[in-house]
C-alpha cells in the first residue's frame, strides 16, 4: 500500500513539473558541426544534425542545414542522414535590394551568427544586420525578420529550383502582393533518386515594394514565375517603420491545394509568439516524458537534446485532410491517426524505436502501421530506408522485421499484428520479395539452401529471423514457428572459422572469404559481437569467456575507429549494443565503464558533440539508454541490459500513464554495488521489460571502486535451440 502511494504521489508530481520548460534545455547545435575545418573537413565526424525549427515528429524543419547553409532557412531535413538530401525551397533575407543573383551568391554570403537554438525556436543574426526568429508547426514554418533601425530595405529571396542536390523539375509562381507557391522535386538521396514532389505556399504580412523571380545568373524583376534548375522568386520591402516582416509557409507532398489547407489550419494568423509557445508545449510534453534531477548543466543539456533527436523522426507525411502519398505514388487517406515517413530502420531498430515504443505508443503504433502499408501498396515486402514515398534501398540485412518485432516487444501494439507477420515472412521466405523495385533480402535462395553467404548481410537477417520468431511468441503465441525461426537464426555459427576464431564470409562453395572481406560499412571485429540473442554460444566458440573478455579490451582501446579500423566506433550502428556484452562474459564492471568512457569521451555539449551521424534519432536514443543505465539488447525481447545511470533521480513516464523511477546514478561514480526493483534485490544484469512496464523504483546504489562480483550471479538471456532458453 505504501509503495502504491509513492507511485500515486510521483503522478501528482508529474503533473506539477509539466510547468518546467524542456525546450529550454536542449541545444539544438549539438552534432550540427564536424571537427575538422574548412568546407569539406567539417563535415567528418559529424552528426550532421540540423540546428533549426521542428516540430516532434513533424513534417518541416525550418533550418539551415550542412548542404544548402549558403542558401538560407529550408523547410525539410532528416536529422544525422550524412549524405544530401532535399533541403527544398531555401529562404534568406537579406539587408537592401536584391542587386545580383542568389545564384552569384558564395558560400560565405550568410555570415550567421546563432542568437538561440534550443526545440521548436531558432535565431539567428545574418550579416550583422537581420534578427532572424524561426519556428514551425506540425506543417507549417514561420519567420520574424527584424532589420537594424539603420536599413531602410530588405529583401527575401526563396529558392525553388534549389535544394540539397541537383533538381530540374520546379515551379514557382507569386500569385498576389506577398504570396508565392510553388513545387518542386526532392532531389536524390545517397545516391538512390526519389520521384516525390515538395508543394509549397508562402505569404508575407507586408505588401512588398517590388518583388519578382530569377533563374541563373539573370534576375527578372515584375516577373511573376520561375520553373527549373537554380529558379525562385524574392520580395523586396520597405522597412523604414521599423516594424518587422513576418513571413509563414505551409508544405505538402500532395498537392498546392493541400499546402494551402495546411497553412489555414494550423498557423491562420500572424502572432509568431503564439505558434512558438504552441511548440513549445510541444516539445514540453514529449521531452518531459523522462525528468531527471542533478548532474551538471551540460549533462543536462546533453540528455535533453539527445532526447530531442529521437523525437525528431519518422515525420507526420499526411496533410490535416489525412491524404498522403503513397509507395505505389497514388494519394491515399489516412484511416486513423497519422501517416509516417522518414525510416531509418537499419539504425533506428537498435535503439530508438525500443524508446518510442516505451514513450509514445500511439505514435509508434501508427509509425509500424505506416510501415505495413507502404509493404502493401509497394510489393509486399519491408523496406529498409525510406524518405518521402520511396524505398531508397539503403544499407542491408531486414531491419523493419526486427523494428516492428522491437515496437510490439517494448509496448506498442495498436498495428495489425496478423498482417505484420504476415510481411515479416513473405520477406524471410519468398526470394525475390520487394518493396518497389528493391529486394527485401538479396541472396535469400543461398542463406536459405547453404546456410551462408556475405557476412555482415547474413548476420542482419539471423537477427531478423530470430525476431519474428520472438514476434509469433510473444503476439500469436505460435512456439512452432517461434522454433523454426529460432533454429534458422542459429546459422550465424555456419559463418565461425575455426581456424581464424572469426566469423567470416563464405562464398558460394562454401569456401571461406578473406577475413577483411563483405563487412559493410565496420570491420570484422566489430561484426563479431553482432549475434546479441545468443551471446552465449558466440563466447563460448571464441574460446570462452576470458578469452572473450580479452578480445572486448582490445577491441575499447579506441572508442572512435573509422569504418575499416578495428576498434569499436563509438558513431557506428553495428557497434553500439558491444560495451553491454560485458555483462555476458561475466565482467559487468566493465559495461558500467566503458559506457561512462563513451559517455564522457565522445559527447559534448559543442557543436561537433556528436562521435557520428545521428541517424534520424539511433544515437540519441542510444544516449537516452546509456543515460538512464538500461539498454534494449536482444531484437524482439523486452528487457534491458543494465549499466550505471548519469543521474541521482531519473522519472520516466510510460506509455499507459505508469512512472519507472530510476534512482542512486551518479555522474561520478560508475560502478554498481546494489540494485533492487521494487524493494527486491536484482542479482544480475538482465531486467525483463515485464518486470517495469507497469512502473516502480529501480534503486542502485553506485561507488567509485569496482565491483567485480556485483551482477555475475544469475544469467543473462541467450536463446538456442537446444538450450531453448527463455521460453
Amino acid at each position: 500500500m505504501l509503495f502504491l502511494s509513492a507511485i500515486q504521489c510521483e503522478r501528482v508530481m508529474a503533473q506539477e513539473s509539466s510547468k518546467i520548460n524542456y525546450a529550454e534545455k536542449v541545444n539544438t547545435l549539438i552534432g550540427s558541426q564536424g571537427k575538422g575545418h574548412g568546407i569539406h573537413e567539417r563535415y567528418l565526424e559529424a552528426g550532421y544534425t540540423f540546428p533549426g525549427a521542428m516540430y516532434p515528429f513533424g513534417m518541416v524543419q525550418f533550418t539551415p542545414t550542412f548542404f544548402t547553409e549558403e542558401k538560407g532557412f529550408v523547410v525539410n531535413q532528416l536529422s544525422g542522414a550524412g549524405c544530401e538530401h532535399m533541403g527544398n525551397f531555401p529562404t534568406l533575407p537579406l539587408p537592401g535590394d536584391l542587386s545580383a543573383s542568389p545564384d552569384s551568391m558564395s558560400h560565405t554570403d550568410p555570415q550567421y551568427q546563432v542568437l538561440k537554438a534550443v526545440a521548436g525556436y531558432y535565431k539567428v543574426k545574418v550579416r550583422g544586420k537581420i534578427d532572424c526568429d524561426l519556428t514551425v508547426t506540425k506543417r507549417t514554418g514561420m519567420a520574424r525578420f527584424t532589420c537594424l533601425p539603420a536599413e531602410k530595405k530588405m529583401t527575401v529571396i526563396i529558392g525553388s529550383g534549389i535544394n540539397s542536390t541537383k533538381i530540374t523539375d520546379a515551379v514557382i509562381r507569386i500569385t498576389g502582393p506577398g504570396k508565392c507557391e510553388g513545387y518542386a522535386n526532392a532531389g536524390s538521396f545517397c545516391g538512390s533518386k526519389t520521384l516525390f514532389k515538395v508543394y509549397f505556399v508562402a505569404e508575407f504580412d507586408s505588401r512588398p515594394a517590388v518583388s519578382g523571380t530569377w533563374k541563373g545568373k539573370s534576375i527578372q524583376p515584375f516577373s511573376t514565375s520561375a520553373s527549373g534548375e537554380n529558379s525562385g522568386a524574392y520580395f523586396t520591402f520597405d522597412i523604414s517603420s521599423g516594424k518587422p516582416v513576418n513571413y509563414k509557409f505551409g508544405i505538402s507532398y500532395v498537392s498546392v491545394e493541400n499546402a494551402r489547407e495546411n497553412l489555414a489550419t494550423e498557423n491562420s494568423g500572424w502572432s509568431f509568439d503564439n505558434i512558438k509557445a504552441q511548440t513549445t508545449s510541444a516539445w514540453n510534453k514529449y521531452l518531459g516524458k523522462i525528468e531527471i534531477e542533478g548532474g551538471t548543466q551540460d549533462q543536462v543539456t546533453q540528455f535533453y537534446t539527445h532526447l530531442y533527436h529521437s523525437f525528431a523522426h519518422p515525420n507526420i507525411f499526411n496533410d490535416v485532410n489525412g491524404e498522403y502519398p503513397g509507395a505505389d505514388h497514388i494519394v491515399h487517406k489516412v484511416e486513423h491517426g497519422n501517416y509516417y515517413t522518414s525510416f531509418s530502420n537499419w539504425d533506428t531498430y537498435r535503439t530508438q524505436v525500443q524508446l518510442l515504443s516505451m514513450l509514445a505508443p500511439e505514435e509508434t503504433s501508427d509509425m509500424v502501421s505506416s510501415l505495413i502499408k507502404f509493404a502493401e501498396q509497394s510489393g509486399g515486402g519491408f523496406a529498409r530506408w525510406i524518405m518521402g514515398d520511396t524505398e531508397t534501398g539503403i544499407m542491408q540485412g531486414d531491419p523493419t522485421a526486427i523494428l516492428v518485432a522491437n515496437a510490439y516487444a517494448f509496448g506498442a501494439r495498436g498495428f495489425d499484428k496478423e498482417k505484420a507477420l504476415e510481411i515479416m515472412r513473405r520477406g524471410a521466405e519468398i526470394a525475390g520479395t520487394k518493396s518497389q523495385n528493391i529486394l527485401t533480402r538479396p541472396f535469400l535462395q543461398q542463406y536459405l539452401e547453404k546456410g551462408y553467404m556475405n557476412a555482415s548481410m547474413m548476420l542482419e537477417y539471423t537477427s531478423a529471423d530470430f525476431a519474428i520468431g520472438r514476434f509469433a511468441l510473444g503476439a500469436f503465441n505460435d512456439s512452432t514457428l517461434w522454433r523454426i525461426y529460432l533454429k534458422r537464426a542459429q546459422l550465424w555459427k555456419n559463418l565461425f572459422n575455426p581456424s581464424t576464431g572469426w566469423l567470416q564470409s563464405r562464398n558460394e562453395d562454401g569456401s571461406w572469404k578473406r577475413y577483411d572481406e563483405d563487412w559493410r560499412e565496420a570491420s570484422y571485429k566489430n561484426y563479431f559481437w553482432m549475434v546479441p540473442y545468443n551471446l552465449k554460444a558466440l563466447i563460448e566458440l571464441s574460446g570462452g569467456k576470458k578469452k572473450a573478455e580479452q578480445r572486448l579490451d582490445e577491441f575499447f582501446t579506441k572508442l572512435n575507429a573509422s569504418y575499416n579500423q578495428e576498434w569499436f566506433a563509438a558513431g557506428n550502428e553495428p557497434d553500439f549494443q558491444v560495451p553491454w556484452v560485458y555483462n555476458w562474459v561475466g565482467a559487468p564492471y566493465k559495461t558500467q565503464e566503458v559506457v561512462r568512457r563513451i559517455i564522457n569521451e565522445q559527447y559534448s555539449n559543442r557543436d561537433n558533440g556528436l562521435p557520428g551521424n545521428d541517424d534520424l534519432g539511433a544515437m540519441g536514443a542510444w544516449y537516452v539508454f546509456a543515460g538512464i543505465g538500461l539498454y534494449p539488447m536482444v531484437p524482439g525481447v523486452g528487457g534491458f541490459s543494465v549499466n550505471s545511470p548519469l543521474f541521482p533521480s531519473i522519472k520516466v513516464h510510460l506509455g499507459a500513464g505508469q512512472v519507472l523511477h530510476i534512482r542512486g546514478g551518479d555522474a561520478g561514480k560508475m560502478y554498481i554495488t546494489s540494485l533492487k526493483l521494487n524493494g527486491i534485490p536484482v542479482k544480475g544484469t538482465w531486467i525483463p521489460w515485464d518486470k517495469v512496464r507497469k512502473g516502480g523504483e529501480l534503486l542502485f546504489r553506485v561507488t567509485s571502486v569496482p565491483d567485480k562480483n556485483w551482477g555475475t550471479e544469475n544469467a543473462t538471456p541467450s536463446y538456442d535451440v537446444k538450450s531453448y532458453e527463455g521460453h
